[in-house]
């Protein structure tokens, strides 16, 4: 579990959030020097935020935003597209190789399946916890049906039997196949990780 404390609202600063323990999900350029982020909150689900001059060179920003590490971010605003205030490393996870992927892959579930400042507290423990696994080389499938599954139940379409054993590898090919298509019903295109997963598979 990542040691960040949950964000605290403050109504008196214009609804501004502090503290509250994040994962940056996905990023892209805004305008010359910023970036968009969707940053996942434990407290206040997925978040867009503007992290303004964060491209400049010696941004403060810059280094600490990057996917997949705990952070701890505070931020204001009362629109759609909030503005970061404040960004802090909250612990360091080694990814590479198959384990990097497969965490691109719950980030591409998370942003493509969740609406917009939903918190979903279990879900984010559940990531934290996929991420902690894989970053530890544990297997990859255990950690990413355990994920799936969690997904799954949090958004109102878990599958109707007991929980399983995840790291049970007799049980797992039947596992996937199930959460597979149970994702695919809630999905309206194909997911680009899941193509390279697959093929990585082959490998």
């Amino acid at each position: 579990m990542s040691s960040a404390s949950s964000g605290r609202t403050d109504g008196r600063r214009g609804n501004r959030v502090q503290d509250a323990a994040a994962y940056l999900l996905h990023s892209t350029a805004w305008k010359e020097t910023s970036l968009i982020i969707q940053a996942f909150t434990r407290e206040h689900g997925n978040v867009a935020m503007v992290a303004k001059g964060a491209k400049r060179p010696y941004s403060v920003l810059r280094p600490v935003l990057s996917a997949f590490q705990p952070l701890i971010l505070s931020w204001s605003g009362n629109g759609e597209v909030k503005t970061l205030v404040r960004a802090d490393c909250g612990g360091v996870r080694a990814l590479g190789g198959k384990a990097l992927m497969s965490a691109w892959y719950m980030n591409e579930l998370l942003l493509r399946l969740l609406p917009r400042e939903d918190p979903h507290p279990v879900l984010f423990d559940a990531y934290d916890s996929a991420l902690e696994q894989l970053a530890g080389g544990s297997r990859a499938a255990g950690a990413l049906r355990r994920f799936e599954w969690t997904l799954l139940d949090e958004a109102g379409y878990g599958l109707d039997e007991a929980e399983p054993d995840f790291e049970d590898p007799a049980v797992e090919p039947g596992l996937r196949a199930a959460l597979r298509a149970r994702l695919d019903e809630l999905l309206t295109r194909p997911l680009q990780t899941r193509r390279v997963l697959m093929a990585l598979q082959q490998i």
